[in-house]
């Protein structure tokens, strides 16, 4: 991918994570509907269709396994009640937990992508958090698709 690509995918990870945040942080019961959320964010962006629609595919996502995402996120972060967690911290790993397991994004680069939306929108001790508890989940679920893949023994 062109050093372009990699701004564009990572303009979309801005939007997605500032439409998880905006829609984690909109004081009713439940989230409002995403797609309203990503298009009243949206309208700060200036993206190509094709950036735009993988941010989408990524709020969207995250918002649609959400159960499963907190579900890991509460296992893999000791000592911490997502409640208590920064709002921008949580949907950080929010949204990069949902591209680990949803995407075919290399492990590494999800990571990355995490700790760089930490650095710019979180707090000093954001990104060694965010990179903490990412890693832990990156491994859980490696070990898990790695026994997916393992040959079955002979009968």
């Amino acid at each position: 991918m062109s050093r372009s690509g990699h701004a564009t995918r990572r303009r979309s990870r801005q939007l997605a994570l500032q439409t998880l945040y905006a829609g984690d942080l909109t004081p009713t019961e439940s989230m409002p509907p995403i797609d309203e959320v990503f298009e009243r964010v949206a309208e700060n962006f200036d993206l190509p269709e094709g950036a735009r629609d993988f941010a989408i595919e990524l709020a969207e996502g995250t918002v649609a396994n959400l159960g499963r995402i907190d579900e890991l996120l509460a296992q893999n972060a000791t000592n911490w009640k997502l409640s208590r967690m920064a709002a921008v911290d949580r949907n950080i790993l929010r949204l990069a937990i949902y591209e680990l397991i949803h995407t075919a994004t290399p492990v590494s680069i999800v990571l990355d992508e995490a700790i760089v939306l930490a650095r710019k929108f979180g707090a000093d001790s954001s990104p060694k958090f965010v990179n903490g508890v990412l890693d832990a989940i990156a491994r859980q679920v490696k070990l898990a698709t790695d026994c997916d893949k393992a040959p079955e023994e002979p009968i």
